[in-house]
C-alpha cells in the first residue's frame, strides 16, 4: 500500500455542482438522475456548502409514506439550498494523503469532502472512493 498517495489520484474531478440560488426540486432531480449522494454548492465560483441526499430525505415524506409527493413539493418550495446545505464545509487540498482523508472520515463522520485549490473546487472525494482504493490494495 502506498502510504503517502495523494487524494487527487482517487477523487472525482468532473464534479456536478449546484448554486445557492438553485431550487431544491432541481437538486432532487440531480440526485435522482445520477448515482451520487453529495453535491458541492457554489456561490459564484467559490464553494459555500455541500448538500447531500440525506439532507433532502430529512425534509421529505417520500420514503416514509405513499402518495405524499404534493407535501414533499411544498416543503421543497418553502426552503432554499442555503437553508438545507452544510455551510462552510471542511475542505481538503488535492495533495492531502488518502490516509489523512480516511482519518477525517473516521473521526468526524463525514462521507464526502470537497477538494479545493485555494478557493476553487477541483474535485470531491467520498467514503466510497476510499473503500474502492482500499479494496484495490488487496
Amino acid at each position: 500500500m502506498k502510504k503517502r498517495e495523494p487524494v487527487k489520484n482517487i477523487m472525482t474531478s468532473h464534479v456536478l455542482t449546484v448554486k445557492e440560488e438553485d431550487q431544491l426540486k432541481d437538486v432532487v432531480a440531480l440526485f435522482k438522475k445520477h448515482s451520487f449522494r453529495h453535491l458541492p454548492v457554489l456561490k459564484g465560483q467559490t464553494i459555500s456548502g455541500i448538500i447531500s441526499s440525506t439532507d433532502i430525505n430529512r425534509l421529505t415524506f417520500g420514503t416514509l409514506f405513499e402518495n405524499q409527493e404534493g407535501a414533499d413539493e411544498a416543503i421543497l418550495e418553502m426552503l432554499t439550498v442555503p437553508q438545507v446545505m452544510t455551510s462552510k464545509p471542511e475542505v481538503i487540498d488535492a495533495e492531502t494523503s488518502i490516509k489523512e482523508v480516511a482519518e477525517i472520515f473516521a473521526s468526524k463522520g463525514f462521507h464526502a469532502l470537497p477538494v479545493v485549490e485555494g478557493k476553487e473546487l477541483k474535485g470531491i472525494v467520498t467514503t466510497t472512493d476510499i473503500i474502492k482504493y482500499m479494496l484495490d490494495q488487496y
